[in-house]
Parts: C-alpha cells; structure tokens; sequence
C-alpha cells in the first residue's frame, strides 16, 4: 500500500521539450515582471509608465498560468512578449538606453503579430505561418535598428499603429486556424475574440466622449489599461469551466461592440456636421444623448418583443399572429411525438390561431387522400384523384372556392356558407395530402399573410410525411430483411439436418442391403469351396447361385448410387436423366425438355426437384396423367411439372416437407418454386433458376 501512494503522489514527469518550454516561460515571467518594476521605480514616472508597468505584470503572469497549467510553447510566446513590453517600459525611464528602447519598442508589433499566428496551442503548424512570423521579426529589427542610428525614440501611437497593423496582417491566418478549430482549442480563442471585442468597444466609447466632451484626460492610458484583457483571457482559457458557454458571449459581445460603433460614428458625423467644436452645454447635451442612446441599444431587444406582444394583443385581441403556428410547429416536430398527435396539434393550433370554424388534414398516396385529422371532428369520404388531377392539385398554390369547383368538387359538400383555404402537401413533386381551413362567409376574410403562413406550413407537413414514409419504408425494410435471415437459418439448419438424415439412410441402406448381400457371398463361397471335392455338381449350382447374387448385389449398389446422384444425370445432363426417370415412373408421363449443359448444382436441383414433385403425383393422383417441361430463356432455366389429377389446397401443401425441401434446394442457388392448384383443377409445380 505504501509503494502504490508514493507511486500516485508523485506527477509524472514532463518530455523534455515540454519542461524546456516550461522553464523558459517561467523564466520569462519573472524577468519581465522584473523590468516592470524597474520600470516605476524612478520618482518622476507618470500615468502612463504605470500603466505600462501594469501591462507587462499581466502579460508575465499569463505567461506564468500558462507554463503551469500545461501551455508551455503558448506560455513561452507570452513571456517572451512580456519581456519585450518589460525592456520597452525599463528602457523608456532610465536614461542612456534610448537605443535599447527604440528596438524593444519595434519588436512589439511582430511579438502581436507572432502571438496571433500561434493561437491557441503555441505552435506554427504551418511553414507559411513560420515565414510570416521570422518577417514580421526581420522587418521589426529593421526598423528598431534604424530607430536607434537616427536617435529617434518610437512614440506610443506609432507602437500602437504597428501592433495593429501587425494584427490585421496576421488576422486572415488567424481566421483560418479559428475555422479548423474545435472543442476546447476554440473557446480559447473565443474568449480571446471576446476580449479583443471589448477593448474596440472601450476604445471607441473612450475616443468618441474625448472628442466631443475632452473626457477623460488620459484616454490612451485608459484604452491602453482595456489591452490586459488579452493576458487575462488567455490565463482563462487554461480552465474548462470559465471556458464553458463563451460561444454565447462572443456573440453578445460583438453585438454590443458593432452597436456601440454605430451610434459613436453617428455622433461623431453629427458633430463634423456642426463644424465647431461643442461648447459646454452642448458636451453636456451630448454626454446625455449618448447615454440615452446606449441605453436604448441594451433595452431594444427586450422592448422589441414586450412591444411586438402587445401590438399582437391590440391587434388580434386574444388571437395569436398568425405566424405563430409555424414556431409551435417547428417546435414539436423536435420532439418524439407520433405524427397522428403531431397533425391533431397542428389542426388544433391552426383552428385557434387563425380563428376558423374547421381545420382539416388529408393525408394518403397514390391519388387517394382521406380526411386523417378535423378539428371539430367530422367524416368524410376519400378524395380519389385521377391522373389528369394529381398533377394540377400537386402544384397548385393556396386556393379557395372557385379553384375547388372545378378541380376538387367533393371538398366542398357539405360546406354551406363557407369560405375555404386549401394548401397542397407536397415533397418532390409527390402529392402527400391537403390543409384545409374553414370561416364562414360572415367571418374575416383570408389575408395574404394567413396565405403566406399555410404554405410555410404544408412545406413543412409535406417534408414530414416525407420522412414519415421513409421511416416505415426503412422499418418494413429491416422487416423484410430479419424474415429473409430468420428464412436462411432455418434453411441452413434443415438443409444440415436432411444431410445428416440422408447420410443415415445411406449407412443403413448399405448394411441392411449390399453388406448383408455381400456377407452371403463371402459365406457361400467359402462353402463352394469346400463342396469342389466333394461334390463338385451341387458346387457349380451354387456357383451359379452365386453369379445371380452378385448381379443383384451390383444393381442395389446401382440403385442406392442412383438416389444419391444419378450416373445417368453427371454423364448426359437433364435431357436424358429426367426421360428415365419418367420411364421409371408408375405414371404416364410425357418430357418436353430440350436445353443444354448447366453446373452440376443447377441440374441436380431441377432434377430433384422434379423427381421430388413426380412422387408427390403418383402419392396423391396415382391415375393422373404428368407432363414434366423444361426450358430456357431471359437468363432462367425454367421447369414444371403438371398434372390433371383432382389438385389440392396449396395453403395446406406448401407447410409440408415436400415444399420445404424444394424451396431449400432451389433458394440455396438462387432460384424459388411456386405451387398452383385447386379442388379439381390439378396441379403444376414450377420453378426457376438464374443461369
């Protein structure tokens, strides 16, 4: 017990590449957080070296996070970016290291661009990405070196211009790794995605009050302070529950930013239309405005619907829109209803939506429809529908009573004062059934919104019913296939049993038949043997004894032979084989059989199955006359055998062995047998065989 808990005490241990990574990231987190404190502690930093101190504390311990929690080459790209913020921040307050922040403050951007291409696991899978990465390095060193040899320092515009156009370099790339995405690899990146939203959406409200009303004084810090978001978002993105659902806020997220962008662009055109800056009463007015347009942006959507439910009220009184029949609809087909429940509920919701005095659902193929839901209840006769019918009904659109008189007659017996609305069912341009609702003459009228709704509708019953027939087309198919496997086990099992019934027979036909014949001879020649001197007369007679019982030993060795493949029907085929067997025959039977050679299984199966179906003739119609034809034609070798006996109920006969046996033999090569008869009509048993 004691090995087995220091065993599990212990973590395993990391790769050596991945212990590597997570080394340096750690390293990489400590130095920068190290530069950012160096980087407050003169006496004469401002605002903004404490926000860039701020920053790069985040971003190392990011890099931290993720070097623990199992990120390591997604960590070391943090860290390394956070000691680029470090250097630029240290060097931006000590003195005598402005080259040294020209470069740091270059490398910036390409470290935005480099983070941006690894998303969200560390790594460049791809050469292209690779390349794109080492440029964005080259051409950022390019430009620090040349910062530095010129003696000019970056400003925090420019580095900010450089990380965004960085970003947007890289943003194709990066959309294409989003899209191959999945599970836990892209909630990171949402939550990534949902930062990134926010800080646009802080940017744009901080840009647009400090334009219009000078507040607040440190914009670019405060927009600035919005980037530790990202850091965050990555820490956050190492647990999979604070990274459950994120989907749903990426969505509210950028919708909130793309409103937020409008109604700042609206105010900023509003005020280049003034062509002067506002003086304090109106910064103050605008401060106002732009807040009550915010706060008309989160309320709309929920106002929208209270609205839109009470128009819906005020308009249709307690009545619903007529649209809301196809949500309720759409909403019941996803769950496990049986479709007779799902069509009583549709004719039940369009009965109370639309306010009709009937609704009605036919249903059926083949142009017969029959009434399968009414709401009230009522009988109907089947509409049968002719040729010339199906097709004009099947396209026809919503119709009312004057379309009916002339093509669909019956729907409208029975229908006094009523004004009708009938929407074919349809799926590929087959006819699946009828919506039909009823007002009466006196009610409101049909409008065309009422038209638009019924034809969403029956788009949507036809797709249904559709599925509905495929299911049980599906269901009779597995059916059909279940039989068909229960039909050859139990051929196989008897096909089993009868081979081990013949092999029996055969055993017991040979010693109760040729060994006893040839046992006899063995005896009876010993006892010639000793008669030759003795008496040589009475020898020879059983000599000649002898001769009769051999002859008659090799015909009942011919004859069980003959029953267990006819010499006659391996060496001369069919023709030839089925002639002696009805020379054989009690019965006067005629062949009519002329075809040629065929594999060794197909003759014997008609064979027997022919010899099979002449003794149940002479068992059951001993004075009938039999007629045995063979032929070939369309890939089939086809056989029957008839008799004018007095015939037999085939219901009965085909339970019995007889029938069994051909079937059996016939279906093992792919052929089948069928039996026809009646009382006194005689009787023919027929069969084919692919060939």
């Amino acid at each position: 017990m004691t090995t087995v808990r220091t065993t599990l005490d212990h973590a395993p241990e990391a790769p050596p590449v991945a212990g590597t990574a997570r080394a340096l990231a750690g390293l990489a987190g400590v130095v920068s957080l190290g530069l950012a404190a160096a980087s407050v502690t003169d006496s004469s930093v401002v605002a903004g070296d404490w926000v860039r101190a701020a920053l790069v504390a985040f971003w190392a311990g990011a890099a931290l996070v993720l070097a623990r929690r199992g990120s390591e080459r997604l960590g070391l790209v943090v860290g390394g970016a956070a000691v680029a913020g470090g250097a630029c921040a240290a060097t931006a307050t000590l003195a005598d290291l402005d080259a040294l922040h020209a470069v740091a403050s270059a490398i910036i951007p390409a470290a935005a661009l480099h983070l941006e291409l690894v998303m969200p696991d560390g790594s460049l899978a791809r050469p292209g990405l690779r390349s794109l990465a080492i440029t964005g390095y080259v051409c950022a060193a390019a430009i620090g070196v040349w910062l530095a040899i010129a003696d000019r320092a970056p400003s925090v515009a420019g580095v900010a211009a450089g990380v965004v156009l960085a970003l947007l370099i890289g943003l194709p790339a990066a959309h294409q790794t989003y899209l191959r995405s999945a599970g836990m690899a892209r909630q990171r990146l949402q939550l990534v995605g949902c930062a990134v939203a926010v800080i646009v959406e802080v940017a744009l409200v901080v840009a647009a009050l400090h334009l219009l009303v000078d507040w607040p004084s440190y914009a670019a810090e405060v927009a600035a302070a919005a980037t530790a978001l990202v850091p965050l978002a990555l820490a956050a993105g190492t647990s999979a529950r604070m990274s459950r659902r994120v989907d749903r806020v990426l969505v509210h997220t950028v919708s909130a930013t793309g409103v937020t962008a409008v109604v700042v662009v609206v105010y900023l055109v509003i005020v280049i239309g003034l062509g002067r800056s506002p003086d304090d009463a109106e910064r103050r007015l605008l401060v106002l405005s732009m807040l009550a347009a915010a706060v008309a942006a989160v309320a709309y959507v929920p106002t929208r619907e209270r609205l839109a439910e009470s128009a819906n009220r005020l308009v249709y009184g307690e009545r619903h829109p007529p649209d809301e029949v196809l949500r309720t609809w759409g909403s019941r087909l996803s769950r496990s209803i049986p479709m007779d429940e799902l069509l009583l509920q549709l004719a039940e919701s369009l009965r109370k939506v639309l306010v009709l005095r009937r609704a009605e659902i036919w249903t059926g193929t083949a142009g017969r429809l029959e009434l399968t839901v009414s709401v009230p209840d009522r009988t109907a006769p089947p509409l049968v529908l002719g040729p010339e019918e199906q097709p004009v009904v099947t396209r026809a659109g919503v119709t009312g009573n004057v379309w009916l008189e002339i093509w669909l007659p019956p729907l409208l017996e029975g229908r006094d004062r009523a004004q009708l609305r009938v929407a074919p069912v349809s799926h590929s341009g087959e006819l699946l059934g009828l919506l039909v609702i009823e007002r009466g003459t006196d009610d409101d009228r049909f409008t065309e919104e009422d038209d638009r709704v019924l034809t969403e509708l029956a788009r949507q019953v036809g797709l249904a019913l559709h599925n509905v027939q495929l299911d049980s087309a599906l269901q009779e198919s597995l059916e059909n296939l279940k039989r068909a496997n229960d039909d050859l086990q139990a051929s196989r099992a008897r096909i089993v049993a009868t081979g081990d019934a013949e092999r029996r027979k055969i055993e017991r036909n040979l010693h109760d038949g040729a060994q006893q014949h040839l046992v006899a001879l063995a005896v009876n020649l010993r006892l010639a043997k000793d008669m030759l001197g003795d008496d040589p007369e009475s020898a020879r007679e059983m000599l000649d004894a002898l001769g009769d019982a051999v002859k008659d030993t090799i015909q009942e060795l011919r004859d069980l032979a003959h029953g267990i493949y006819p010499p006659l029907l391996m060496d001369s085929g069919l023709n030839e084989a089925l002639r002696a067997a009805a020379t054989r025959s009690p019965l006067a039977v005629g062949v009519d059989s002329a075809v040629g050679r065929h594999p060794s299984e197909v003759e014997a199966a008609v064979y027997f199955c022919c010899l099979e179906a002449l003794q149940n003739a002479g068992k059951h119609a001993p004075e009938a006359t039999v007629h045995i034809k063979v032929e070939e034609a369309d890939g089939l070798l086809r056989f029957a055998v008839a008799d004018d006996g007095p015939g037999f109920d085939v219901g009965a006969a085909t339970a019995g062995h007889g029938y069994v046996n051909m079937s059996d033999r016939l279906g093992a090569i792919g052929g089948s047998v069928e039996w026809r008869s009646a009382p006194g009509e005689g009787a023919t048993v027929a069969g084919q065989v692919p060939v």
